[in-house]
């Protein structure tokens, strides 16, 4: 349901049970657990022992909608010209 707002094939939407994500951005115990996080990664960046450094991202979603669209735009602009 939630990814039915997001249009973009390319968007993706994890649960992260075992919070393998969470620990690789930042998680040290159950008071810094991340959630509802959004990053925007360079196209083509691959994830080694922990993610790239994100163009951009913020916590709450709700919070960071703006600017993860303006981070997205961008991206689109220097990547597809």
């Amino acid at each position: 349901m939630t990814l039915k707002r997001i249009f973009d094939m390319r968007a993706s939407q994890y649960w992260d049970k075992e919070h393998l994500i969470s620990k690789s951005v930042g998680e040290r115990d159950s008071d810094s657990v991340v959630w509802d996080y959004v990053a925007v990664y360079q196209p083509g960046k691959l994830w080694d022992q922990a993610p790239p450094e994100p163009v951009y991202s913020n916590v709450p979603v709700i919070r960071g909608i703006d600017g993860t669209r303006e981070a997205i735009q961008k991206l689109l602009r220097e990547n597809f010209k």
